[in-house]
């Protein structure tokens, strides 16, 4: 059981992790893909953390749109959203835990959960060892959230997050590898939209 429930993060890290490939590969493989540049050894600075604030993209006496700049961010706006990401993901990990597939249905944005609910999708993981040796065959999102989502993702913890935008943040976790060593795992792409965070990858 240890091993399938191993097996499961690794499917579900890739799953939620890119939109475009979904390959059944080593967890190496697939931090490298997740972070970009591979793994990192050192935690994302303060520096490199965003809020939302009205004056990030836009100036105040032009009107000019300007590209955003992470490191214009103040500690506190940093500080500010990791602590309504992590409220966020400690509810998602309580749907989880309670097996409430409504719940994390409106989690996401509808693009992903279309993309997850996908028939290509669904025959891919359907493809796994781990799920043909249990002969389960996904047919629906209801299908992939029982037998995917819940044996992997019900006890996620947010330990550092990077902002791609003011709205829009990555959120990872910190492994420490065989050597020692720290790595961060992304766990979502989120962007808050109407004020509320979302699960847009």
């Amino acid at each position: 059981m240890e091993n399938i429930d191993k097996y499961n993060k690794l499917v579900y890290y890739k799953v939620m992790g890119t939109k475009k490939t979904f390959l059944f590969i080593p967890l190496t493989v697939i931090i490298i893909l997740s972070c970009g540049s591979g793994p990192e050894k050192k935690p994302v600075s303060t520096d490199s953390g965003s809020g939302n604030s009205g004056n990030l993209g836009s100036s105040g006496n032009s009107g000019v749109s300007e590209v955003f700049d992470p490191k214009k961010v103040s500690q506190e706006q940093y500080q500010s959203t990791m602590s309504e990401v992590q409220r966020f993901i400690e509810e998602q990990n309580r749907n989880i835990r309670n097996k409430n597939f409504e719940a994390w249905k409106k989690s996401l944005s509808p693009q992903y959960f279309a993309e997850i609910s996908s028939k290509e999708n669904l025959q891919i993981i359907s493809e796994s060892p781990v799920l043909k040796a249990k002969k389960i065959v996904l047919k629906t999102a209801q299908d992939y959230f029982d037998n995917v989502v819940v044996p992997s993702r019900a006890d996620l913890h947010v330990e550092e997050i990077k902002f791609i935008s003011a709205n829009k943040v990555q959120a990872f976790t910190v492994k420490t590898n065989k050597a020692g060593e720290e790595e961060r795992i992304r766990l979502y792409d989120l962007e808050k939209i109407n004020n509320t965070w979302t699960i847009i990858n």
